[in-house]
């Protein structure tokens, strides 16, 4: 569920490389986008006021890649916010771009939505000439992500925008001081997290050391940087218990990954956490909420 640096292990980055069973996560990652539907539609509507501004309208965009789109949340908010276009769920996961046509026949916008099984970089050929790349969280699972910066820049359009989700603020959704075990729960967490992030890319075919200047690096693929924006997303306490047993999820998969990396004080907490039949567990708890922050980058192509 966070953001990051772990963001790839609750999102839609899905690559062969990854030991991670997308497909079985599939309502897992729906639910995640499903929160952060207010910080889609925002960041969709300001990629497009960019284009705008650079001479575009919304109906003029033919074509929009979501790459990395998991089960089509974002792809179905891009092709509300494109309505003139064909929008291509871009994913290795057939199970996910399955997900992509139903949501897609939901919101009443399947005439215009497509899928795309491709697996990157490898099949970054496939891609096809686009308006608007919209990738979030995919370039950190390439090994050489200057690389991958290129590649999404040679498949736009002349005056074509690329938006990155990279990065951000790491989530949080409890208090410092849960009366459990010691304070800080959350931010160390978050640490290991960055630990077994680096380790993660480190073991990345091809993987190439890159200071991630996303800024600088769409401008070092021939782009011109349009501007970098943050979105806060916000869901208070108390809530929903659909939304309460997401988090139960989160902290299980935290639990499983990280038990090498937390200490075990840490570790008896989450296990307190995630007992079903304890007052304290997160699917019980009224302080539980839900706060994150998402950047974009974003880099045109020259007209």
């Amino acid at each position: 569920m966070p953001t990051n640096p772990h963001h790839h292990q609750g999102h839609h980055a899905h690559h062969s490389h990854d030991d991670i069973d997308w497909a079985e996560m599939a309502a897992h990652l729906e639910r995640e986008a499903e929160l952060r539907l207010p910080f889609l539609e925002e960041a969709a509507a300001w990629v497009r006021g960019l284009l705008l501004e650079g001479g575009w309208g919304a109906e003029t965009v033919g074509r929009v890649l979501d790459v990395g789109s998991g089960p089509g949340v974002a792809t179905a908010v891009l092709a509300h916010a494109f309505p003139t276009a064909e929008t291509v769920a871009v994913d290795s996961t057939p199970g996910l771009l399955e997900r992509v046509t139903v949501r897609a026949e939901r919101e009443g916008v399947h005439g215009r939505v497509s899928t795309l099984h491709a697996e990157l970089p490898d099949d970054f050929g496939e891609l096809g000439a686009a308006d608007v790349i919209w990738t979030s969280h995919v370039v950190h699972h390439i090994g050489d992500q200057q690389a991958a910066l290129d590649a999404f820049a040679a498949s736009l359009t002349p005056g074509g925008m690329l938006a990155v989700v990279e990065r951000g603020l790491g989530s949080r959704c409890l208090p410092r001081d849960i009366g459990l075990g010691r304070p800080g729960l959350q931010v160390r967490m978050e640490a290991a997290w960055e630990d077994w992030f680096t380790r993660m890319r480190a073991e990345l075919p091809g993987a190439v050391d890159t200071v991630e200047d996303w800024p600088g690096m769409l401008i070092r693929a021939g782009l011109e940087h349009s501007g970098t924006r943050t979105f806060l997303i916000q869901e208070q306490a108390p809530l929903s218990e659909e939304d309460r047993a997401h988090l139960h999820g989160y902290f299980a998969r935290g639990r499983d990954m990280l038990a090498d990396d937390l200490p075990a004080e840490d570790l008896t907490t989450l296990d307190t956490l995630l007992d079903e039949n304890s007052p304290d567990s997160i699917l019980h708890r009224p302080d539980a909420f839900y706060l994150a922050a998402s950047t974009v980058h974003t880099g045109r192509r020259a007209g």
